[in-house]
């Protein structure tokens, strides 16, 4: 009798089991991803997530993880407020489950970024230095210890910013700075953004759109 009950419920258990463990293993499905962003994104971000117009990001090539924490970030979670604050941003994910936020985030992640270009060689060049060195004088630490020499960053830690809109990245920067935006980790870029004065950093914004 034990052992028949015993049985029983390892029958009902398993499947649970086999079942919670596949969801676990599902991968992002970049083609639903591209359905939600036809629907959902296309208009400020374009089809292929190269944006045409400067306020909004670029996201082809992004990291997927980066794209869906910022995706996540836009709404309350656990009964808390979103850690990043846009109203466009927060009408765009409330209808998003987490699943199509991974999928939409595989979706822009597959496609080709296509880079920006510097438009003042003098200001980029400025961006350069502070870029990779920082500035001793006032503690701000070089960008290329964490985004690398080339912009490429860091898979599930600093995100992909070469070939980004200027203007963009100098927006955020001045974001970071006043707390106006305060999503990074352990206040990584408020914290380096909080030294930089306006000019480094749109010198620095110049420079990064140059890069590849």
């Amino acid at each position: 009798m034990i052992r028949a009950l015993a049985l029983a419920a390892a029958a009902l258990i398993l499947p649970s089991m086999a079942a919670a463990q596949g969801a676990a293993a599902a991968k992002p499905d970049p083609a639903k991803g591209q359905r939600i962003a036809g629907q959902v994104c296309l208009a400020c971000h374009a089809a292929d997530g190269n944006s045409p117009l400067p306020a909004n990001p670029k996201l082809a090539g992004q990291f997927p993880e980066y794209l869906h924490k910022q995706l996540a970030n836009f709404k309350p979670a656990g009964g808390r407020k979103a850690e990043r604050d846009n109203a466009v941003m927060a009408g765009m994910v409330a209808n998003l489950s987490d699943d199509d936020m991974r999928n939409v985030a595989a979706y822009y992640a597959s496609q080709k970024l296509k880079p920006e270009t510097a438009k003042n060689k003098d200001l980029a060049a400025q961006g350069q230095k502070l870029y990779r060195g920082g500035n001793l004088a006032t503690g701000v630490a070089a960008c290329a210890g964490c985004h690398g020499p080339d912009g490429a960053g860091i898979p599930s830690q600093y995100p992909r910013i070469a070939g980004q809109y200027g203007e963009y990245i100098e927006a955020q920067l001045k974001a970071f700075r006043s707390g106006a935006r305060g999503n990074d980790p352990n206040g990584m870029m408020r914290g380096v953004a909080a030294r930089m004065s306006d000019p480094e950093i749109k010198a620095v914004a110049e420079y990064v759109a140059g890069l590849r």
